[in-house]
């Protein structure tokens, strides 16, 4: 009985997951395999996803997508080990100086950057007063894998540092006992042992950078169109649901590849949970 009342406590969730997520997806799969003409059944809307514009867009997100993730690693991975190796007044702090960026609006975290990298910026006018060349990098994919990492950042942290606060610090004191040199040791015991948090933050961090078209069209100044930028014109300007609903099936697959990657390196959900 009891079990049975609790299950019950999950129906607002039920209730919100059909809402919210069952439903559109019907709604984009019904789309994208129908005639926006006659309403049946038709294949011709992915044939207008394989064009060359549009494999375009999606081959440059593609690479922003992977170059902004590369970048988090990079950056992240470091700083999560600094992390895990402080004092726990220190951690808690510090984390919370991470975390605290993601309580501003994703807009308007995105406009400051605009604001930093324009012509008439913060940071060319720092430059121009210092008697140093201005920096062209505002509407340009440089600009946008800026606004990538800045935003999503946080997102490869967190993962990788929750997965290495929980390391058993044995197992890698017995490696150095062993005469493992440093490297040896992060790369033979604490990477492979991290790797659940870097799958995570990857999958955080990629998703969203594949799918985005806010960054690009603040920080690209609409001269970039991305794949997120293209379904965003189908459906709002053109009023073609149908191709958009073509175009989100084919980032649908990302999505579902980047998920079965996460299950299979994270199936405890180390790199999820705080």
């Amino acid at each position: 009985m009891k079990s049975n009342r609790l299950k019950w406590l999950a129906a607002p969730y039920g209730v919100w997951a059909a809402g919210f997520i069952i439903i559109p997806l019907v709604m984009i799969v019904f789309y994208a395999f129908t005639s926006q003409e006659t309403g049946g059944f038709t294949l011709a809307n992915f044939g207008d996803v394989f064009t060359g514009e549009v494999m375009k867009a999606l081959g440059l997100s593609l690479g922003l997508a992977l170059v902004s993730t590369l970048i988090c690693i990079l950056l992240a991975y470091p700083l999560a080990m600094i992390l895990a190796g402080m004092k726990v007044s220190q951690k808690s702090f510090i984390v919370f100086i991470f975390i605290l960026p993601m309580w501003m609006n994703f807009l308007l975290r995105t406009f400051a950057w605009q604001t930093l990298l324009e012509k008439n910026g913060v940071i060319n006018t720092v430059l121009g007063a210092l008697n140093l060349p201005p920096l062209e990098i505002i509407n340009t994919p440089w600009a946008i894998v800026f606004g990538m990492v800045y935003n999503f950042l946080p997102f490869m942290i967190l993962p990788i540092y929750n997965v290495l606060i929980k390391l058993d610090q044995d197992v890698v004191n017995a490696a150095r006992d062993l005469g493992a040199s440093s490297f040896q040791t992060f790369w033979k015991v604490t990477f492979p042992l991290s790797l659940p948090g870097v799958i995570s933050g990857v999958t955080m961090v990629f998703i969203p950078s594949l799918t985005t078209f806010v960054i690009s069209d603040l920080l690209g100044g609409g001269k970039i169109l991305l794949i997120g930028n293209m379904i965003e014109q189908e459906f709002k300007q053109l009023n073609n649901w149908n191709v958009g609903s073509a175009m989100s099936m084919i980032l649908l697959l990302f999505v579902i590849v980047s998920m079965v990657v996460e299950n299979k390196y994270d199936k405890t959900g180390e790199g999820t949970a705080l």
